[in-house]
């Protein structure tokens, strides 16, 4: 705690972006703009989208998928130590997460690109259908048993 402490009142530009220290130029557009790691796998989201408003309404729609998750959880169990299947998906879906905020604070050439649209469509595809299709299947596996 002290040390986060000191760090926020001695240093506070230390962990900031170097970006932000160099001189602005009005007259040129800075070449890589992106938001805060937080924010890079939405930012992925909407940079896959060739569209503007199809990429607006993916990135709103990669928010509200969270809360739909509730509804479609179809599993009669809560816990994830009995579940293989779902225990898999939720690493496939932190480690797309991963390749979502890597992909948003690269620049937008040819391979991130694809690599963007392929994570962003398997981003949707785990909450929308995998995810409940498992909890559909671990309940048929619970009734055979």
């Amino acid at each position: 705690l002290v040390a986060l402490t000191s760090l926020a009142l001695f240093s506070p530009n230390l962990l900031g972006d170097p970006d932000n220290f160099t001189p602005a130029n009005p007259l040129v557009t800075p070449p890589h703009i992106k938001p805060e790691w937080y924010f890079l796998f939405a930012y992925a989201i909407l940079r896959s989208i060739p569209n503007k408003l199809g990429g607006v309404l993916a990135l709103l729609a990669s928010i509200l998928v969270l809360m739909v998750v509730p509804i479609l959880h179809t599993s009669k169990q809560r816990s994830l130590t009995f579940r293989p299947l779902t225990q898999f998906l939720f690493w496939t879906l932190v480690a797309d997460v991963a390749i979502l905020t890597w992909i948003g604070g690269m620049p937008v050439e040819h391979p991130f690109i694809i690599i963007g649209q392929v994570a962003s469509f398997l981003y949707f595809f785990l909450f929308l259908v995998l995810s409940p299709f498992a909890g559909w299947l671990e309940n048929k596996v619970l009734e055979w048993h």
